[in-house]
């Protein structure tokens, strides 16, 4: 017996765009990014370009120019606050993506493009990553946890610290996939574990998905380099 996974579109369908340089989606409630579409299984093309979500930053801050044909997707809500090196990293992550369409199977370290992220040499600091494995569950229904999981993200980005939110689109034959979180530190996303649309969406994913893993690794940046690691978390405080 054989079964299909079905799931909503992922955002890069549905998002329309505006210049690289200004970096915001148009079309507002027209074209939420995490809303349900009619899925069109005519359009069923392979996905080899799936954009970061990045948390856009205070309205303090300069748009800065993007020179990309694949630029990412900016949240409407905005973070109350960033430091430097975040910001730096915030850059970076523009151009954030999997390096192949296995990146559900592949370890964390492997399965993105963090060879290719660059920062300011003199800046050190690290980062706090939390990566959601999954496998749907045959025949579920992935409406109410898409809206759990919009609601979820725009509480998390007001209340601070989520610099990008990530994921890809479920294996149609597999049900496998794989999302995660970069957040400014360990007490950001510890703080957001407690707000109610994050308690609501995560009993939604208990319902929906057969596994349901949760991975935690630390992002490094050290002086002297311009590139990243990321390591598994072992415990302890990460970033401020």
């Amino acid at each position: 017996m054989s079964f299909t996974f079905t799931h909503p579109a992922h955002l890069s369908h549905l998002a329309k765009y505006t210049s690289p340089a200004a970096l915001t989606l148009v079309g507002g409630d027209e074209h939420d990014p995490h809303s349900v579409p009619v899925y069109d299984e005519k359009k069923s093309a392979p996905v080899l370009y799936l954009p970061p979500l990045l948390s856009s930053l205070p309205a303090t801050f300069p748009s800065a120019p993007f020179h990309s044909e694949n630029p990412p997707l900016v949240t409407e809500t905005r973070l109350p606050d960033i430091d430097p090196a975040s910001l730096s990293l915030h850059k970076a992550l523009h151009y954030f993506r999997p390096r192949d369409e296995n990146y559900a199977r592949h370890p964390y370290s492997e399965g993105f493009n963090w060879d290719q992220l660059v920062l300011p040499e003199h800046e050190e600091r690290e980062w706090y990553c939390v990566v959601f494995r999954s496998k749907r569950k045959a025949g579920s229904d992935g409406s109410p946890l898409y809206d759990a999981d919009r609601l979820a993200h725009e509480e998390a980005v007001h209340n601070g610290g989520l610099l990008l939110y990530w994921y890809g689109v479920p294996n149609q034959e597999t049900g496998l996939n794989l999302a995660t979180c970069i957040w400014q530190s360990r007490k950001h996303a510890i703080a957001a574990n407690s707000r109610p649309h994050h308690i609501q969406a995560m009993k939604l994913a208990a319902a929906s998905y057969e596994v349901y893993d949760l991975e935690r690794h630390v992002l490094r940046k050290v002086a002297g380099s311009t590139g990243v690691t990321v390591e598994p978390f072992t415990g302890g405080d990460v970033g401020w």
